[in-house]
């Protein structure tokens, strides 16, 4: 993706289920959880930059010892600076007396972190301000052990104020309508309800209240607090719990628009928003890892037993189609067989855009998250080299001679790294003319390999939101080498509608797609078009979401797609470019083929899984026209 995107956030969770005497005995270590959940996180650092957090939880302690911990940074090296402050403290141990590092019950009573259960969590800031106070995990804190409870997640929801004023009716005072704090607070307020039916039942047994917190700690009923918390949640999320007692939970949103994957032996359960990290941490096969199941939450009890259950309704499985596209790690094998496959689907749409003349085009990609599609691409562009030279000499027949099949055989694909992204510019200049002539050197170039004003240049990008950086920089880097013509084919199809479910794509102002469709709808007079649906969208503003449509389908109606590309071309291409520039994607139909099994396209086709979609898009297009430059949830 030429554009920066942020996008999900990531968790991880460990509970470990041997006596740590028993990870010291076997690994040599009393920190391996925390080296697990150091390794999870890092192997997921692609999910979330502007800050991360730990949390943990530590089994069985005696009143009067901290038994949950808690570090966060938003430091520009969140990960790193979070486990050295683990690290360091460790480091002045080992040299000032290096025996209580294998002192289980030593470290237990006086370490942060050596407990049995521990969360960890990366922030890309969708929303909101990026202090402390905003990242995960976050606590919600009681002197009643099984009342605390300590939540991360991967999630925005688009009924924060539905959420919010729910709390109210249950007679909460909330102190802040973020849907972070709402959703600890709807699960805190579950919880307590839990703790104070099962309370009630001991007590009329005369039990003593020491004696009914045991009970409470085993009897908790935490499907019933999730079922009941999410009632009302629209949007996309796997959410991560810990109660102050020792259970744990992973709840992931009915439609599985949020990735969560989890794995169990006796030693450990661990859950992730990748499958690759889990692999890699404890070198298991990837049938051997679990997704947990739209709808379900995988519930891990303080004794150890856990399972997956139904908290809310499944429905048709819309997980986010762009983790397969771009923003998971390609390290996954079905990943990066996808992300292939949707280079080698669109091979036929670039083969016509350059007229099917291999002999004078340049294949490469930008950036680095496209080059599995270009493989794709080339492996099937070279099976269609094959099929020519096949072609050309079964139709030569018996005139075949050794000057023919040399001409045959010298048609084979021109593959070379174009450009190269040299570094992250920052500077204090102000005049846009100056920065943008900063800008277009964000990346090199290499020279020498197109042949001026012959050659055709084809460039894969995985996908293309906004345009900015292939308008500012790319197209105007590429255009130096003085191809004849430059394509950009996008491996992903046409981002036209805005995301609410945890990528910060919210205006449809900032969509290339969008802003070539207005354009089109004023060139052919029919600017009625976009009145019409504004009326539309402001006659359901006030409706219930359930009964909301998605209008602003309306405005690309009257186009084929193709006209919409060819509008992206020209909007893309700045004057001072010489070269020929032609956009192509990818349809919704060759997305679908590639990955069969992630059907969440919302992005490409206004079909939301939830009916809280349907709200934001139309609330998106208000802003848009009433000239709001605001988050449309």
């Amino acid at each position: 993706m030429s554009d920066q995107i942020k996008h999900e956030c990531g968790i991880a969770m460990i509970r470990l289920l041997k006596p740590l005497e028993y990870y010291l005995a076997k690994y040599g270590t009393s920190f391996y959880g925390l080296q697990k959940l150091h390794l999870l996180m890092q192997k997921q650092h692609n999910r979330g930059q502007d800050g991360a957090g730990i949390a943990g939880i530590k089994l069985d302690m005696p009143p009067g010892v901290k038994y949950i911990s808690r570090i966060r940074s938003n430091s520009n090296t969140p990960i790193k600076d979070i486990f050295n402050q683990v690290y360091d403290r460790l480091a002045e141990i080992k040299e000032k007396t290096p025996a209580r590092l294998n002192d289980i019950q030593w470290l237990k009573q006086n370490l942060d972190f050596t407990g049995e259960l521990m969360m960890g969590h990366l922030r890309y800031g969708t929303f909101g301000h990026n202090s402390i106070v905003n990242l995960h995990p976050f606590v919600r804190a009681n002197n009643w052990k099984t009342r605390n409870l300590v939540l991360a997640g991967n999630f925005n929801m688009t009924n924060v104020d539905e959420l919010f004023n729910k709390l109210v009716e249950l007679g909460q005072y909330p102190v802040e309508t973020s849907d972070t704090v709402t959703v600890l607070e709807k699960i805190g307020h579950f919880l307590d309800e839990e703790n104070e039916k099962i309370y009630w039942k001991y007590k009329s047994s005369g039990l003593s209240k020491r004696e009914i917190t045991d009970k409470i700690a085993s009897d908790l009923d935490v499907r019933s607090i999730l079922e009941e918390s999410s009632q009302y949640w629209d949007g996309g999320y796997v959410i991560t719990g810990m109660f102050g007692h020792g259970d744990a939970f992973v709840l992931r949103d009915p439609s599985g628009i949020r990735p969560a994957y989890y794995y169990a032996d006796d030693e450990v359960i661990v859950a992730t928003s990748e499958r690759p990290p889990i692999q890699t941490a404890f070198n298991v096969k990837a049938e051997r890892i679990r997704e947990i199941k739209p709808g379900h939450a995988l519930i891990i009890k303080k004794d150890g037993s856990w399972k997956e259950e139904v908290c809310k309704q499944p429905q048709e499985k819309r997980s986010c189609s762009f983790e397969r596209i771009y923003f998971s790690r390609g390290t996954d094998a079905e990943i990066y067989q996808e992300r292939k496959m949707l280079g080698k689907l669109i091979t036929p749409i670039v083969l016509k855009s350059i007229d099917y003349n291999l002999r004078d085009t340049v294949f490469s990609y930008i950036p680095n998250t496209a080059s599995a599609a270009f493989r794709g691409m080339v492996q099937e562009l070279n099976n269609h080299c094959l099929d020519v030279k096949k072609d050309r000499i079964l139709a030569a027949g018996n005139s075949l001679t050794p000057e023919l099949l040399d001409s045959i055989f010298e048609v084979r694909l021109r593959i070379d790294e174009i450009a190269v992204k040299d570094m992250k510019l920052r500077t204090f200049i102000t005049q846009d003319n100056q920065r943008d002539d900063l800008v277009a050197h964000i990346y090199d170039v290499t020279y020498g390999v197109v042949r001026p004003g012959e050659d055709t240049l084809v460039v894969v990008d995985d996908s293309i939101v906004r345009g900015t950086t292939l308008r500012n920089s790319i197209v105007r880097i590429l255009d130096r080498l003085e191809p004849r013509h430059i394509v950009i084919a996008s491996s992903a199809p046409q981002i036209r509608y805005p995301d609410c479910y945890g990528i910060d794509m919210a205006k449809l102002s900032d969509f290339i797609a969008f802003r070539a469709a207005i354009a089109l709808l004023r060139e052919t007079h029919q600017e009625h078009v976009i009145n019409e649906v504004y009326n539309l969208c402001k006659a359901q503003e006030k409706l219930p979401k359930e009964q909301i449509v998605n209008h602003v389908k309306l405005i690309y109606k009257p186009f084929t797609a193709e006209q919409i590309s060819a509008k992206i071309a020209q909007l893309i291409t700045s004057p001072s470019v010489k070269a020929k520039i032609t956009v192509v994607y990818q349809t919704i139909e060759n997305l679908h083929q590639a990955s069969p099994e992630h059907l969440g396209d919302w992005y490409f086709t206004g079909n939301y899984p939830t009916p809280g979609g349907n709200k934001v898009v139309n609330r998106s297009f208000i802003n848009y026209i009433e000239g709001r430059d605001e988050r449309a949830y």
